[in-house]
C-alpha cells in the first residue's frame, strides 16, 4: 500500500461474534488496516453490535445441532461447514465447527464494547472470534470472557448492559439484517467477507473522499 495522508479515517464495522463471515471479513480487513497504519494512516475502528441469533440461550448448544436443523441433514451441514472451513484456511484460520458452542452473544458484545473504550477493541474482537470458532469455548460464559479479557489486557466492566441493548436496537433500526458490514467514513460501504483487494480499494477511495 502506498503512503497515505494523515487524515483520520473512521470505519464502522457491524458484526456478530459467532458469525463466520464476520470473522473472515474482519481478518481480511485487519490485514489491510495494518498496512494502512504502517503507511502512515490514522484509523479509528468502531464496532457496532448485531445479533444473528438474539434468542440463542446463554448456556449454548453444539453448533453442529444448529447446523443440522438449518441445512436439513447432517450430511448437508458437513458439506457446508467443510466448504467454509476451506475458505477460512486460505486466510490462515482454523475453523472447528464441530467444537463450536452456539450461544447468545450479548455478553461477548458487552466485553467488546468495554475493550473498545480501552483502545483494545480490535485485538479483543479477534480473540473472541478465535475462542468461538477455533477453541470451541462458550463465549456467553462470564468466566470464559473474563479469562479472554485478561489474555488481551482488557478490564471487564459490569456496566453497559442498557447501553448495549439500546445500540442493538439502533443498529436494527438502521435496516441492517446481515453481517458483516463496513462503512468507511460514509464514503464506501461494503457488505460481506470481501477480499483484501476490495478492502484496500475502499481504504484508498475513502482517503481520497475524505481529503
Amino acid at each position: 500500500m502506498t503512503a497515505v495522508t494523515n487524515t483520520s479515517l473512521r470505519v464502522e464495522i457491524v458484526l456478530d461474534l459467532t458469525c463466520v463471515h464476520s470473522y473472515i471479513g474482519f481478518t481480511r480487513f485487519e490485514r489491510v488496516a495494518d498496512r494502512h497504519r504502517a503507511a502512515g494512516g490514522d484509523l479509528d475502528v468502531v464496532f457496532l453490535p448485531f445479533q444473528v441469533s438474539p434468542d440463542a440461550p446463554p448456556e449454548g448448544r453444539p453448533l453442529a445441532e444448529v447446523h443440522r436443523g438449518f441445512f436439513g441433514s447432517a450430511e448437508q451441514a458437513a458439506q457446508a461447514t467443510a466448504s467454509m472451513a476451506a475458505v477460512g484456511a486460505k486466510d490462515g484460520l482454523k475453523l472447528n465447527f464441530d467444537r463450536a458452542v452456539h450461544v447468545n452473544t450479548f455478553e461477548a458484545h458487552r466485553l467488546l464494547a468495554a475493550a473498545a473504550r480501552q483502545g483494545l477493541g480490535e485485538p479483543m474482537a479477534e480473540r473472541i472470534f478465535r475462542a468461538y470458532l477455533t477453541d470451541g469455548l462458550n463465549i456467553g460464559d462470564r468466566a470464559t470472557l473474563d479469562r479472554l479479557a485478561a489474555e488481551t489486557g482488557v478490564r471487564p466492566s459490569p456496566d453497559g448492559a442498557g447501553e448495549l441493548r439500546a445500540e442493538l436496537a439502533r443498529v436494527r433500526a438502521l435496516g441492517i439484517h446481515s453481517v458483516p458490514q463496513f462503512d468507511f467514513g460514509g464514503t464506501v460501504r461494503l457488505t460481506g467477507a470481501q477480499s483484501e483487494e476490495t478492502f484496500q480499494r475502499a481504504f484508498e477511495a475513502a482517503a481520497v473522499g475524505g481529503s
